[in-house]
């Protein structure tokens, strides 16, 4: 493959980064600025926060169920291409995808055996 064969991708890179630059920017002097103490307050589903929440402090756990929650969401984006193609690819892309899901498995147990799932009261 030769450099401009990628010449296509790396304008297509440029003009996303250009429009969305130029989205923030105009949006940024268009947008009303009136920031004011109960605009900055946490939303608790319409009520006023309460306990930690309402100094602004989360508790950890939440960050860690989501971080959980993507990285298996791109597990199972991975493995529907995979199997579209399974048949293409044979038996050495078979065997690379359980690797993928044996490390995905193992950083699974890791995090319930350090207890991230845990949620306590």
């Amino acid at each position: 493959m030769t450099a401009m064969e990628f010449l296509p991708v790396l304008v297509m890179v440029a003009g996303v980064v250009l429009v969305a630059g130029a989205t923030l920017f105009v949006s940024s002097l268009l947008r009303p600025s009136n920031p004011y103490p109960a605009k900055n307050m946490p939303y608790e589903c319409g009520m006023d926060p309460a306990g930690e929440a309402a100094g602004g402090r989360f508790r950890v756990q939440f960050f860690v169920l989501a971080i959980l929650l993507v990285v298996f969401d791109v597990e199972t984006m991975f493995l529907f291409p995979w199997a579209v193609v399974l048949k293409d690819i044979g038996l050495v892309g078979y065997v690379e995808m359980f690797v993928f899901i044996v490390l995905l498995l193992v950083g699974f147990a890791y995090a319930w055996l350090k207890g991230a799932l845990e949620w306590e009261a």
